[in-house]
């Protein structure tokens, strides 16, 4: 008879080891993990974070600006700062480079998320989800990495006040929309808290959520803009960006904001820069994505002036046909730089820019754009996605702006952001700590107005650089 084999003696690889300890181990449960945010109080606690406390050898905020724009397209940076020079909340807007360094100095439990980076309430919005729903949710994901839980809420609640002070309203109305947040956020935290990691996955903010919450006052308002931003089609874009040239519909053209250009600014044709763009993107897809995005044509590209603090980053637009006139669709190429946190963190490097972002934009929405991709072109790292599809935004206007629709608005502001952070971070811990009082209502809204009034003498040093000529700015914004 034949021998019988020894068993192998081959050791189980030390990752394989790991990853088995790791995901045999037991976890803690609800309450453990709850009452390790409480203790965290002892360390930090919370009226700490009302603290606003410049760092030492503060960068000055205009040479910030500058810095970014080094590597920008020097054309367009005249026109950033005619946007940001609109008014604080403009500046604001575009400045999570400056309010990074500030936010680095402030104390942090140590609790870490995935953050948006630059959050602020014009960074929420309505869009289509994957399975084709409205829904509400973060909507800009440019300077995302992982970090602490307290610098995306701390910008938030300090741009609700300075998006209060623009429409005109007073102190005590803009301490109510920053309460609104901040009081949302905890209240949704311990919510997710209780949840399946699941069912906390899956979770968006329904178009009856939306409606659920508005006032009675403005529900038909709401409504009429949620089936506003539901018309907002491809098929909307082509009508509003395109048009018959020789008989062939082109993308209009409307300098600087919209330029067509034969080639980019290394000299190379359009036509062979789209075909590398395109294998890069192509290469970030699923197989499925990739062969419903091959059956498009490309009719025609430019480039596009996007956002506040994003002007003068490289982004384009391609207009692409499918079954017929009848079926278009627009992509957007936008560069993707290094996060502005990215100084002040440790924690992944990421070899392409465009690789975080859309990393990010996954794990903070879940069910984010079908096309939603990632590439590299010459130097510049870029990221896809759809344009406006099915996209809506608030209006800050001070002739407009209802006040207990706006605090309506800022308490989905503080839902949608609580929903990201639990998707990536630990909603119980961060629960424990905030708590079932108002005290941390309290002290970030104690910290939004006093950063509010920093970001107004950062306005006024961005002003000077204007009325010196330090800065070139643009005659249209």
């Amino acid at each position: 008879m034949p021998k019988s084999k020894k068993a192998s003696s081959a050791k189980v690889p030390s990752i394989s080891k790991k990853l088995a300890d790791q995901f045999t181990a037991p976890r803690p449960s609800v309450a453990d993990r709850e009452d390790a945010g409480k203790r965290l109080r002892t360390t930090v606690p919370r009226a700490s974070l009302a603290d606003h406390q410049l760092p030492k050898n503060r960068k000055d905020p205009v040479a910030i600006l500058e810095a970014q724009a080094k590597t920008r397209l020097q054309e367009l940076i005249p026109v950033r700062y005619a946007r940001m020079l609109q008014s604080p909340f403009a500046f604001l807007r575009g400045t999570a480079a400056v309010m990074a360094q500030d936010l680095a100095s402030s104390p942090v439990t140590g609790l870490q998320v995935q953050l948006c980076g630059d959050m602020h309430v014009s960074n929420f919005g309505v869009f289509a989800s994957a399975e084709r729903s409205l829904v509400f949710g973060i909507n800009d994901f440019d300077e995302t990495i992982p970090g602490p839980w307290e610098w995306d809420l701390k910008r938030l609640a300090t741009s609700a006040v300075v998006a209060g002070q623009f429409i005109g309203k007073d102190h005590a109305d803009c301490e109510e929309y920053s309460r609104a947040i901040v009081r949302s956020y905890r209240q949704r935290m311990r919510e997710f808290a209780d949840m399946g990691y699941l069912a906390t996955w899956y979770s968006v903010i329904h178009e009856d959520d939306i409606l659920a919450a508005a006032p009675p006052n403005r529900l038909d308002l709401w409504k009429k803009a949620i089936n506003k931003a539901k018309k907002g089609s491809h098929l909307q874009v082509l009508e509003k960006m395109t048009d018959l040239v020789d008989n062939k519909q082109r993308i209009v053209e409307n300098a600087p904001f919209v330029v067509r250009e034969t080639k980019t600014e290394h000299g190379m044709p359009i036509r062979e820069a789209l075909g590398l763009f395109l294998e890069q993107y192509l290469a970030s897809l699923t197989e499925d994505r990739r062969q419903l995005i091959s059956r498009y044509q490309v009719l025609d590209a430019a480039r596009k002036v996007v956002g506040v603090g994003s002007v003068g980053t490289r982004c384009w637009i391609a207009f692409m046909r499918g079954k017929d006139e009848g079926d278009p669709l627009f992509l957007q190429y936008k560069e993707a730089e290094e996060s502005v946190l990215a100084p002040y963190l440790k924690g992944p490097k990421f070899q392409n820019q465009g690789l975080r972002v859309v990393s990010g934009q996954h794990l903070i929405q879940g069910s984010p754009d079908i096309l939603l991709g990632w590439g590299a072109f010459k130097e510049t790292n870029f990221y896809v996605r759809q344009l406006r599809d099915m996209k809506g935004s608030y209006e800050f206007d001070p002739a407009t702006t209802n006040h207990k629709g706006m605090v309506a608005y800022c308490d989905l502001c503080g839902w949608g952001l609580a929903l990201a952070h639990a998707k990536s971070g630990d909603p119980a811990t961060i629960a424990g700590y905030l708590g079932k009082t108002d005290e941390i209502d309290e002290a970030l809204t104690k910290f939004a107005f006093a950063y509010s009034e920093q970001n107004e003498r950062d306005y006024d040093k961005l002003k000077e650089a204007a009325r010196t000529k330090r800065i070139k700015v643009s005659a249209v914004a």
